[in-house]
């Protein structure tokens, strides 16, 4: 019997620096260094790098240990640069010239958090939409003017290059870039590990406003929030919602905000999307199907909304995922 060999998994090279924070580093560590082909996700190849390989501090004062210099940037697929020093110290000469190469040859680049600084300083961001962290976002903008900063995201994807908020942004950002390349059941299965809720708004050069926070324990919404993620498929008005709350419609409307970081109609419209996703990922239903199963009634609805949101029409959609599964 002939084997058929499975395609080699995509390598993701980290850049480390003396000094990095360890949270950060950890961040695209986690979401793409952990096995979890048991959960049927995918597997990458992560190759901790630097400028200088051997050992390093980091900011929380224990050191670790680098095996990989910058020649693993001219064979992988993404390249992350996961923060950048505070004091945003120019970047040295030979990590620049390596990202400028790993972006002609196609590579997706990733600046999260600092990071951004890096990017920007090898000339990656000229012209393009990026973000950052909120505290530095001023010395960012008087740095770098042709940038289009957007300090009010948690992150921007804009062409092959992404670039996220500080900290957890980072989180959200991999994990977009995890469920675009591999889809939502794939970033599902990676946040479900972490135990953080999966960021799934979809769509590529999005500018994504707030959060959709996770309910913290007490929150008179949390039930409410859990009840509509299982009646996607049914009509909801406000005041209905809020009756159901126990709320005014006033009340209800600014409580849902605090709780979720957007709209009503907004996290309902970002659930169903996301839903709609799923379906067209894993499933046969036809167009139809989809559309009355994740709440938006008819095809042409669909149609309307998941183009906005993702940017292609559902059924590309469904050809473009399985085409890349």
């Amino acid at each position: 019997m002939r084997t058929i060999s499975q395609p080699a998994p995509d390598t993701v090279a980290v850049v480390a620096f003396d000094g990095i924070s360890p949270f950060h580093l950890s961040v695209p560590c986690l979401v793409f260094g952990e096995d979890r082909t048991a959960q049927g996700a995918p597997r990458y190849r992560l190759r901790v790098c630097g400028v200088a390989p051997g050992p390093m501090r980091t900011s929380a004062g224990f050191g670790i240990d680098v095996a990989h210099s910058l020649a693993v940037l001219r064979r992988a697929q993404i390249v992350v640069v996961p923060s950048w020093h505070e004091n945003l110290a120019p970047a040295p000469p030979e990590l620049l010239a390596a990202l400028r190469a790993a972006h002609r040859r196609g590579a997706r680049i990733v600046g999260l958090c600092l990071g951004a600084f890096v990017l920007a300083e090898a000339g990656l961001l000229d012209g393009r939409a990026a973000t950052t962290h909120w505290a530095l976002a001023q010395a960012f903008a008087q740095r770098y003017p042709q940038v289009a900063l957007r300090p009010e995201v948690l992150y921007v994807e804009d062409g092959t290059v992404l670039t996220s908020a500080g900290t957890a942004a980072g989180i959200d950002c991999c994990l977009h870039l995890l469920r675009q390349q591999h889809g939502a059941e794939a970033a599902n299965c990676a946040a479900r590990r972490m135990v953080v809720a999966p960021h799934r708004q979809g769509g590529q050069a999005q500018y994504i406003q707030q959060p959709v926070a996770p309910s913290v324990r007490g929150d008179r919404l949390a039930p409410l929030l859990q009840w509509l993620g299982e009646h996607l498929h049914e009509a909801h008005t406000l005041e209905a919602l809020a009756e159901r709350a126990v709320m005014s419609p006033r009340t209800f409307t600014r409580r849902f905000r605090l709780s979720t970081g957007t709209t009503v109609g907004q996290w309902l419209q970002n659930q169903r999307i996301a839903l709609a996703q799923r379906l067209l990922e894993g499933g046969d239903q036809s167009i139809d199907a989809v559309a009355v199963a994740s709440g938006f009634g008819s095809a042409v609805s669909l149609r309307q909304h998941f183009s906005a949101a993702v940017g292609i029409a559902p059924s590309a959609y469904r050809r473009q995922f399985r085409a890349a599964a």
